[in-house]
C-alpha cells in the first residue's frame, strides 16, 4: 500500500503570488465539477485553502485530475467546470493557445483552418473567423516533466516562461523553479483567467485577485457567457475594466467581488521569434464603481464595428481607438479625457467615435463643464463669423480648414503662460453667453498646478465634439460629416 500524500494550497501562503492564488481558486472550481465518489483522491475546500490527499503515486493522481479538468473535444480545449457554450469554448481555447500554450511545442493544432461565423450585432453582418482546431496540448498530454522516475513530485519543478506569460523575462535567464504546490496551482490558472484578443496580433490575459475561494467559485459560475464581441478588446486597459465590470454585475451583494486584477498585454518581442504572445506590459488595476460606471457608458457609446474588407472578401471587427484611449486613462485613475491633445494628433476622429464622445462630455466635473461650455460658445461665435464671411464672398465654407485654424491656435502653445494667454484671447475675441460671468473662475482654475494641460485637452475636445446651433451651422456640419464618412469608406 502506498504512503498517503497530502498537499495544502493556501491563498495566504507567503510564497504565493497573485497567479498562484487565482490558480488555487481555479483548482477549487475544477474540483466542484467532479463527483467525489468516483475520484481516486480526496479534497477539502475552505475559504482560503484547498487540501488534496491520495494514496496512489503522485503522477497517477495528477494525471487523473487533469483528465477530469481539460479535454480536447471537437477541436476545442474543453473544461467541463466552466460550462461553456460554443462561443465560450472558442474564446477559452483561443485564449489559452495565445497565452499559456502559445509555444508550438505545447500544443498541436490542425494545419487546415475551419471557418466559424459569429454574430456581433443583430443588425450587422456576421464575422467569419478562420480557426485551427486543437488536437492536444500540454494539459491533456500529462505533465511528465514534473515527476521523478518513481512517479513522485520533484522537489523543484522547472517551469518555462510560456506556462505563465511574463514569469521569465527572457529565455536566456533559464527556467523558473516551482515547488509542487506552486506548480499545481499554475496548472489550473487558466480556469480563473479571462482572455481577450487585441488589435495588431496581440492578446490580453486578466488574472483576478481571489480573497475567498468558495465564494469566488460560485461567482465565477454566475458570470454571463462570453461572446466573440466581448472577446475582442481595444486595449489591455479595456480588458481589465471589462473583466471587473463583469465581476461586479455578477456579484449582486458586492461582498465577495474582485477588487483588483492584473492584466498582461502579450505580443511579439525581438528576442524571441518563435512566440508571438510574450509579455509586453503588466498593469495592476484597482478601480471604484464610478470608474466602472464611466467605462460601462463608454463601452456602449464606442462599440466595435463590423467593417467590410476593401476587396469585398469578408468582414472584420474594428475596435474603437477612442475607447482604448479612455480605458487606459481610467485604469490609471486619470480623467477619462486626459491627453486628448496627444490622442487627436495621432488618430483621426471618425463620425461614430465623435458621436460617442459627444455623449461622454456629459460626464465632466463642474469646473471642467464651465471651461468646456465657454470654449464651445466662443467657437460658435467664431463659426458664425466665418459662415457670414463665406456667404458674402459667395463660396462654401471649408469647415475642416476653419476648425484646424482654431485647433492650431490652441494647440500651438507649449507652456502654461502661453496657453492661458491664447485661450483668454480666444474667449475675448469671440464672446458668448457661456463665458459671461465665468472669467475669474476659468482663470483661477487654469492657474492651479497641472490644470493647463487638462484645459488644453478640454478645449480641443470641445471643438472636436461641437454640435451645430443654427440652421446654417447644421448644413455646414452635415456636409462635413458626409465628406468624413466618404473618406472613411
Amino acid at each position: 500500500m502506498s504512503d498517503l500524500t497530502e498537499l495544502t494550497l493556501s491563498i495566504f501562503d507567503p510564497n504565493t503570488l497573485l497567479p498562484h492564488r487565482a490558480g488555487i481558486a481555479g483548482l477549487a472550481l475544477a474540483l466542484s465539477a467532479i463527483d467525489p465518489a468516483d475520484a481516486p483522491l480526496q479534497w477539502n475546500v475552505t475559504e482560503d485553502a484547498v487540501t488534496l490527499s491520495w494514496e496512489s503515486k503522485d503522477q497517477e493522481a495528477m494525471q487523473w485530475l487533469l483528465e477530469q479538468t481539460y479535454r480536447s473535444d471537437q477541436g476545442y480545449l474543453e473544461t467541463p467546470a466552466l460550462k461553456l457554450d460554443e462561443q465560450g469554448r472558442y474564446i477559452f481555447s483561443e485564449g489559452v493557445m495565445n497565452s499559456f500554450l502559445q509555444h508550438s511545442k505545447q500544443r498541436t493544432r490542425e494545419k487546415q483552418a475551419v471557418p466559424l461565423n459569429f454574430t456581433v450585432e443583430d443588425d450587422q453582418p456576421e464575422i467569419r473567423i478562420d480557426y485551427r482546431p486543437v488536437m492536444d496540448c500540454y494539459y491533456t498530454r500529462g505533465v511528465k516533466d514534473a515527476f521523478n522516475s518513481k512517479g513522485g513530485f520533484k522537489k523543484e519543478i522547472s517551469l518555462k516562461g510560456h506556462h505563465l506569460p511574463g514569469l521569465v523575462e527572457c529565455f536566456v535567464n533559464g527556467a523558473y523553479a516551482e515547488s509542487p504546490t506552486g506548480f499545481l496551482a499554475l496548472l489550473f490558472l487558466p480556469l480563473a483567467c479571462a482572455f481577450y484578443q487585441l488589435p495588431g496580433y496581440r492578446s490580453a490575459l486578466v488574472i483576478p485577485e481571489v480573497c475567498n475561494i468558495k465564494e469566488w467559485a460560485k461567482l465565477r459560475l454566475k458570470m454571463p457567457g462570453r461572446t466573440y464581441g466581448s472577446f475582442r478588446s481595444s486595449s489591455a486597459g479595456e480588458s481589465a475594466l471589462n473583466f471587473l465590470l463583469r465581476e461586479k454585475l455578477a456579484d449582486d451583494s458586492n461582498l465577495f467581488r474582485v477588487e483588483y486584477c492584473e492584466v498582461y498585454r502579450l505580443g511579439s518581442q525581438p528576442w524571441d521569434g518563435n512566440q508571438s504572445y510574450l509579455k509586453q506590459a503588466v498593469h495592476r488595476v484597482q478601480v471604484n464603481d464610478q470608474v466602472l460606471g464611466l467605462y460601462e457608458v463608454a463601452s456602449r457609446l464606442l462599440p466595435p464595428r463590423v467593417k467590410l474588407k476593401q476587396d469585398g472578401s469578408g468582414t472584420w471587427l474594428a475596435e474603437s481607438k477612442a475607447l482604448a484611449w479612455i480605458s487606459d486613462n481610467l485604469i490609471a485613475n486619470k480623467p477619462w479625457h486626459n491627453d486628448f491633445f496627444e490622442f487627436r494628433k495621432a488618430n483621426a476622429i471618425y463620425p461614430e467615435d465623435r458621436r460617442g464622445l459627444i455623449v461622454m462630455t456629459e460626464h465632466l466635473s463642474a469646473d471642467e463643464r464651465v471651461l468646456f461650455d465657454a470654449v464651445q460658445g466662443a467657437f460658435s461665435a467664431y463659426l458664425r463669423e466665418q459662415i457670414q464671411q463665406a456667404q458674402k464672398q459667395g463660396r462654401p465654407l471649408d469647415y475642416g480648414q476653419v476648425t484646424d485654424k482654431v485647433i492650431y491656435r490652441l494647440q500651438r502653445p507649449g507652456t502654461q503662460q502661453q496657453f492661458t494667454t491664447a485661450l483668454v484671447k480666444f474667449l475675448s475675441d469671440f464672446r458668448s453667453g457661456a463665458a459671461r460671468g465665468n472669467g475669474l473662475q476659468i482663470f483661477a482654475w487654469l492657474n492651479q498646478p497641472g490644470n493647463w494641460r487638462t484645459a488644453r485637452d478640454l478645449a480641443l475636445l470641445a471643438i472636436a465634439t461641437y454640435q451645430s446651433k443654427s440652421k446654417e451651422e447644421k448644413e455646414v456640419l452635415e456636409q462635413d460629416s458626409i465628406e468624413e464618412a466618404a473618406n472613411v469608406m
